[in-house]
């Protein structure tokens, strides 16, 4: 068991190092695509451990915000290269990633989190009041942003003009910075786990230089899940091509592999039952991929005068509001069962199902 422990130990000091080693060799060079998957779960597994290092030494739900924060920023930098590389596919691409990485989280990872707890622990419970302004915070920037555009008059289609885009940024900005605040300063008790017989609640917490030293290796980890998704890209478009499945399908994949690290920490709590730090995980994650990635794209828009299609389909517009509906209804009562885990996943399924086959 000890050999076993300093094992893990040394892997996720190795995987963080190898990953960004390898991440940047994939900027001067292509590098086998197992090689490429190999080291890149090795991050994303690194990533969990390094994240719940910190979590641990800052308490939450500062811990939960730093992961979000980091991913999301990570992931806005993608996005942004992208849309430089590939102007022809920068006008929906912002679009296609926020949406997927909501659905993702909301049904998804939710899913999954709901139902590895309630398989382990039968019921658990958790904050209404946190989740509640957490979701309602998300309900509004998600219509705004990928709803709206498709109402407004002031441009056609799905677009919103310059001053429109720059009015919702700001917004955007203005709600998550408002959901930040209360979530660690003015009411940061509404997003506490219940430490009473939690595994670990009490331990001695780690110390500084090992909490830096976790901080360094998961940046690295995250920068090379990143730059290797981003690598694995086109052997994913090309073998998604020869399935016939339709380019969507290669934003959900990159979606997934982005919030992997935040996916499994989540997972790991809701199983110790700590169901509230996997919901702080969760809806954080979805918050920050919309209040800092769609500012982010429209300021780019607007500097570089390049137009970006925001407003959703029809069918993607009845998953989302639906999702948000059945979210609202799961987080209502404060306590969850397996049930609601396997409506989730199974919305994520009809999501999945109807991206293959619109």
């Amino acid at each position: 068991m000890t050999t076993q422990l300093r094992l893990s130990r040394r892997a996720n000091e190795i995987f963080p190092i190898l990953g960004f080693v390898a991440a940047l060799a994939s900027l001067a060079m292509p590098l086998n695509a197992w090689l490429v998957a190999f080291v890149l779960m090795g991050a994303v597994v690194a990533a969990v451990h390094h994240a719940e290092v910190i979590a641990h030494r800052v308490g939450e739900p500062f811990g939960t915000l730093i992961l979000a924060l980091a991913v999301t920023v990570i992931e806005v930098g993608l996005i942004l290269t992208l849309m430089q590389a590939e102007p022809e596919k920068a006008q929906t691409l912002a679009r296609d990633t926020v949406f997927a990485a909501v659905m993702v989280i909301v049904n998804l990872l939710l899913g999954l989190c709901l139902l590895s707890g309630a398989i382990r622990h039968h019921e658990q419970r958790f904050q209404r009041t946190g989740m509640g302004a957490a979701l309602a915070t998300l309900t509004v920037l998600t219509v705004v942003t990928l709803v709206l555009p498709n109402f407004t008059s002031s441009a056609p289609g799905s677009y919103y003009t310059p001053v429109q885009l720059g009015f919702v940024a700001v917004v955007s900005l203005i709600l998550y910075a408002t959901f930040a605040l209360v979530q660690t300063v003015r009411h940061r008790d509404y997003f506490l786990p219940d430490g009473d017989g939690v595994p670990d609640a009490h331990a001695e917490p780690p110390t500084i230089q090992r909490t830096a030293i976790s901080g360094a290796l998961l940046l690295a980890s995250l920068v090379a899940v990143v730059l290797l998704a981003k690598n694995l890209s086109p052997v994913m478009g090309a073998l998604l091509s020869d399935w016939g499945a339709p380019p969507a399908v290669l934003g959900v994949l990159i979606a997934a592999l982005i919030l992997a690290p935040e996916g499994l920490a989540a997972v790991r709590a809701a199983k110790a039952d700590r169901l509230q730090t996997s919901l702080n995980l969760a809806l954080g994650s979805a918050l920050a991929t919309i209040g800092l990635t769609i500012p982010a794209v429209a300021m780019l828009s607007i500097i570089t005068e390049m137009p970006i299609s925001l407003g959703l389909d029809a069918k993607s517009t009845v998953l989302l509001f639906l999702s948000l509906i059945v979210a609202s209804q799961t987080l209502a009562n404060g306590r969850t069962t397996v049930l609601q885990g396997v409506i989730h996943l199974m919305l994520f399924a009809i999501y999945l199902f109807t991206t293959f086959v619109p």
